[in-house]
Order: C-alpha cells, then sequence, then structure tokens
C-alpha cells in the first residue's frame, strides 16, 4: 500500500537522488516542500511532488516524479491531488510538451508568454538559449509552462 506523507529532514538525500534519477529540474529541493508517496510495506521512496514559492509570488507544482516500477499504477495522479486539494489558488507548472496532456486532466492550461509571470518569462529564455530541444520517439519535445487558475 502506497502512502502519502510531508517529507523530513531525513529524507532529503533519497528526495534528491529521486528527483535526479527523474532527469527532472534538480533545483531548489528542499525537503520541507515536500510530500512522499512511500511504499507502507519496505518505505521505499515511490514518488516526489512539491510546491515551490518564487520570489514573484508565483507558486508552481514542482519535482513530480514516480519511480519507474510504479508508474502507471496511479502514484502520480494521488500526488497530484493531494497537493491540489493542499494548495487552492492559482499554480504554475513546467513540463515536458510530451505531459501536457496529464496535467489538462487537472486543470491546467498552457499559457502564453504574456500570461507569465517573471519567474517563468526568465525560465523560458533560460531554457531557450541552454536547453536544445530533445527527441523522444523522433519529434521535438520543447518545455511548456502551464496554469490552474485554482
Amino acid at each position: 500500500m502506497i502512502v502519502l506523507r510531508p517529507a523530513t529532514a531525513a529524507d532529503q538525500a533519497r528526495l534528491t537522488a529521486h528527483v535526479h534519477a527523474a532527469h527532472i529540474n534538480p533545483m531548489d529541493l528542499k525537503w520541507q516542500h515536500f510530500v512522499l508517496a512511500v511504499d507502507e510495506a519496505s518505505g521505499a521512496l515511490v514518488g516526489t511532488v512539491q510546491i515551490k514559492s518564487h520570489r514573484d509570488g508565483s507558486r508552481e507544482l514542482a519535482s513530480l516524479a514516480v519511480a519507474p516500477e510504479w508508474q502507471g499504477q496511479g502514484v502520480a495522479r494521488r500526488l497530484v491531488e493531494h497537493m491540489l486539494a493542499q494548495n487552492p489558488g492559482v499554480l504554475y507548472l513546467t513540463c515536458r510538451s510530451t505531459l501536457g496532456p496529464l496535467y489538462q486532466k487537472f486543470g491546467f492550461r498552457i499559457v502564453d508568454p504574456s500570461e507569465m509571470t517573471p519567474y517563468f518569462r526568465r525560465l523560458i529564455r533560460a531554457v531557450k538559449l541552454l536547453w536544445p530541444l530533445m527527441r523522444r520517439g523522433g519529434r521535438a519535445v520543447t518545455l511548456l509552462v502551464m496554469k490552474r487558475d485554482g
């Protein structure tokens, strides 16, 4: 059985390793902001998610990662639903373009740069300069900024 729980200081190293293994943004991984999905029987960390607060006042659903052997079993859905219930109001997220449809199921929509807060506009500019387009399955994968109005 999978249980969701707030991270503790003792979880910092393994949640950092989990996010790095998922090849997602490794910046600003503070255990105080995380909720973990843990296999109750083994104690194994199977999923992570956090809410990041940015200096411009925006909040971001971030660091959603599920261990490969647990993908497709509803762990990500449970983590997202939990965070949305605990964090009403406007939330942003960034994701690979291939994941856009997943987040649309939760009420997120792709936003135009004119709707982005300063943090996300800076992020998109940096990505265009530093992150070359990746190829997955023969198609280009880019970064999306999405917003949920709450």
